[in-house]
């Protein structure tokens, strides 16, 4: 009989997919990188109790790196401690969402002030190619959805970068980034609009090319608190 709960068991499926190397005890920047990406797509879904037993035994690895790898995970807010429960993985309520997108609002609209003086032509040609490659694929799916994407490929977190404020940069891409794409990929779709936002996209960039600073923070926070009224129709309905 298995020693392992049902969760444990879908977990080791998971991890047993994955190439050998990246269950190697000795790596646990690579274990905590692959608990994000399950988390954020949702193989562990929210609300899901996991134990660090249960994960050790499904990714193959001891229990010293996993603890690393568990704190890395729970300080980002995507694992949270429940008294008598244990360790699960984090569930955003809407209101918790709208209270995340009014930091992004103010913070990411910083972003993009500093982006116009500090931003190289280099990352200017980055940020439209992304577009480009975003364009594209909508015109594919016919709008269906945008892309999830994310590091490099993910228009916000360029911009964000672009920036070259480490405090900024640190407090946009750790704990908000990933709860961010966490909402992005287990939200319904019919709450996107895809064809909107890359036209926002396009005028941010088009402002920051220009190096209109006010211009370019006005766009960010308004296309920002767009999303965030959609929350909180939610919130209301």
């Amino acid at each position: 009989m298995s020693l392992l709960s049902t969760n444990d068991q879908v977990l080791a499926q998971h991890a047993q997919s994955l190439p050998a190397d990246s269950r190697e005890p000795t790596k646990s920047a690579s274990l905590t990188e692959q608990l994000i990406e399950a988390i954020v797509t949702g193989t562990y879904p929210a609300g899901t109790k996991v134990s660090e037993a249960g994960l050790a035994a499904a990714f193959g690895v001891s229990r010293g790196p996993l603890r690393e790898a568990m704190m890395r995970v729970e300080a980002l807010g995507l694992v949270e401690r429940v008294p008598h429960v244990g360790a699960r993985v984090v569930t955003l309520t809407h209101r918790q969402l709208a209270e995340i997108y009014a930091v992004r609002e103010a913070l990411e609209g910083m972003a993009a002030r500093l982006a116009c003086a500090h931003i190289t032509d280099a990352e200017i040609e980055q940020l439209s190619a992304v577009l480009d490659t975003h364009h594209a694929y909508i015109e594919r799916v016919e709008g269906a959805a945008y892309f999830h994407q994310q590091g490099d490929f993910d228009f916000h977190y360029c911009i964000i970068k672009a920036s070259h404020n480490q405090k900024l940069i640190n407090l946009l891409c750790g704990e908000l980034y990933h709860l961010l794409r966490m909402y992005r990929f287990q939200s319904p779709r019919a709450h996107s609009r895809p064809k909107q936002a890359l036209q926002e996209h396009m005028q941010i960039l088009a402002a920051i090319r220009e190096r209109d600073a006010e211009l370019a923070e006005m766009l960010m926070r308004r296309h920002i608190q767009r999303s965030r009224q959609l929350i909180e129709q939610q919130i209301t309905d």
